[in-house]
């Protein structure tokens, strides 16, 4: 079983689609987060420590993650998939964009690919 985290700032529209739209994969589970104090959940140390791939919606996520866990973070595998917050949860657009862009990004081997 392969963890999936996504991560979005307040974990209220891009996250919980992402965990929503994986959870029911076979072979995966799927949590989301958002690295704002005022998420829906917050991300912690044990999100960190669960997951096995991490996907952040934007690089400011990344960022913020990196400056928070970083010693968490070191081998893990951490994907951007760059979708600003311009959809509701659930958005069928959105939800193309997050099974596209996962789907391709678990055949690669990357980590922290959105640093730009």
């Amino acid at each position: 079983m392969t963890n999936l985290l996504f991560v979005c700032s307040r974990n209220q529209l891009r996250s919980p689609t992402g965990e929503a739209v994986w959870q029911h994969r076979a072979g995966f589970s799927a949590r989301s987060a958002g690295t704002s104090p005022h998420a829906r959940r917050p991300i912690g140390p044990a999100d960190i420590r669960w997951a096995d791939v991490i996907f952040v919606m934007e690089p400011k996520h990344l960022q913020r993650l990196q400056a928070g866990y970083a010693r968490l973070l070191a081998y893990k595998q951490l994907h951007c998939l760059d979708i600003a917050d311009d959809y509701r949860y659930m958005d069928p657009q959105l939800v193309a964009l997050i099974d596209a862009k996962v789907t391709s990004l678990l055949k690669t081997d990357n980590q922290a690919d959105c640093l730009t």
